[in-house]
């Protein structure tokens, strides 16, 4: 396959001014407006109820929008028969009169009447901890890749790995807080995965621009860098592709329960191959990455330990 001559790294402000704004518009979204939190983490009420044939989802997410209960979850719960509808706090009404209520919406125009099976409410103590240990759980992956990735490589393509990293999940994020998405656990999921694909796609430019500091030793840092990520472009676009067919798939297919799932994939993947092109080895240039940094040091005397 024919390598490409792009000078990815010489655009590098273009592109550093691009994510500056989009990481702008993020925070600012981030910080004014915040994240819509899902009953995953705000608490509230689930009712699980039974059909004697297959429910229509759809017929039963238009019923209870049209009833007011906009922001309802309804999803099939281990059978097409059993369905499992989640609801935020309501103030002044108390589970009993929420679960008649919806019983009452869902069952107003249809021939076959759901019977209820289970109310359980779902505390905000227990919405708390979750929260506070899903974004505990991106905390931690971020420090362990920077800790890998400098045992691995070097520190300046380690902090380089991570702000590319960051970015990739701040802007994923600013796209759930400007389009008012829920947020709940399958996105954090997803946002954990996205952390891993962007790790691993960084992680193999990395790798050739290592093995090209050691071999290419009459280049610039800036030569070296763009060679590695041309010869790495194909590799990167083959996999992006792959994994977008597949989002795709989910995104039109999978229903509404993997909905925002796939949003954060899709966005995610496509910032995570832009973010390993024009941040991650931009970054580590900026902090003064070098061939030298990765030479192996030659050890004093050498050339003697194979003499008698």
């Amino acid at each position: 396959m024919k390598t490409t001559n792009i000078n990815f790294i010489g655009n590098r402000n273009i592109a550093l001014i691009f994510s500056g704004v989009l990481m702008i518009i993020s925070m600012g979204s981030l910080a004014i407006r915040g994240l819509q939190m899902g009953i995953d983490f705000t608490g509230g009420t689930l009712i699980e109820v039974g059909y004697q044939k297959a429910a229509d989802l759809t017929v039963l997410r238009n019923t209870l929008d049209a009833e007011g209960y906009n922001d309802a979850t309804v999803q099939n719960f281990g059978t097409t028969k059993d369905v499992l509808i989640r609801l935020r706090p309501q103030d002044g009404v108390s589970n009993v009169e929420l679960s008649t209520k919806v019983l009452e919406a869902i069952n107003k125009n249809t021939a076959e009447p759901a019977s209820v099976r289970r109310v359980e409410f779902v505390g905000p103590q227990v919405g708390d901890d979750l929260a506070e240990d899903g974004f505990l759980a991106l905390l931690y992956s971020t420090i362990g890749i920077l800790i890998y990735i400098a045992w691995r490589f070097e520190w300046k393509f380690s902090a380089g790995a991570v702000l590319a990293t960051v970015h990739d999940v701040v802007v994923t994020l600013g796209l759930f807080s400007v389009l008012g998405l829920e947020f709940d656990l399958t996105v954090l999921a997803a946002v954990l995965a996205l952390i891993g694909y962007s790790l691993n796609d960084t992680i193999v430019v990395y790798d050739r621009i290592r093995e090209n500091f050691r071999g290419l030793r009459n280049k610039s840092t800036e030569e070296i860098m763009n060679i590695s990520v041309n010869v790495t472009l194909s590799r990167t676009i083959m996999t992006s592709l792959t994994v977008i067919l597949v989002l795709v798939s989910l995104f039109f297919l999978g229903g509404e329960v993997i909905h925002n799932f796939s949003v954060v994939l899709l966005f995610g993947v496509f910032f995570g191959t832009y973010s390993s092109i024009f941040i991650a080895s931009p970054m580590a240039l900026m902090l003064g990455i070098s061939p030298e940094d990765l030479m192996i040091p030659v050890k004093e005397g050498a050339e003697l330990d194979g003499r008698p």
